[in-house]
């Protein structure tokens, strides 16, 4: 499963790359998680508050670190 991160590398970007990495790792889930940096790419996905999380070419997420249950959710 490909998750993408929305960001320019804020900390609140890293603590969310950090947060789905380990809520993957202690799920037991295999992800690979993607970081956008690039303010083209990511105006692209119509997001204007970073960080935000894309799944499936969908975002899922924005503004804010996201919960670990939401995290979860994706994952199902």
């Amino acid at each position: 499963m490909e998750i993408k991160v929305l960001g320019t590398g804020c900390a609140k970007c890293r603590a969310t790359v950090e947060l789905i990495e380990r809520v993957a790792r202690e799920a037991g889930r295999e992800v690979s998680v993607v970081k956008i940096e690039d303010l083209r790419r990511i105006a692209g996905y119509g997001v204007m508050s970073t960080p935000a999380v894309v799944v499936g070419e969908k975002v899922v997420h924005k503004g804010s670190v996201p919960a670990p249950d939401e995290v979860l959710g994706w994952l199902a």
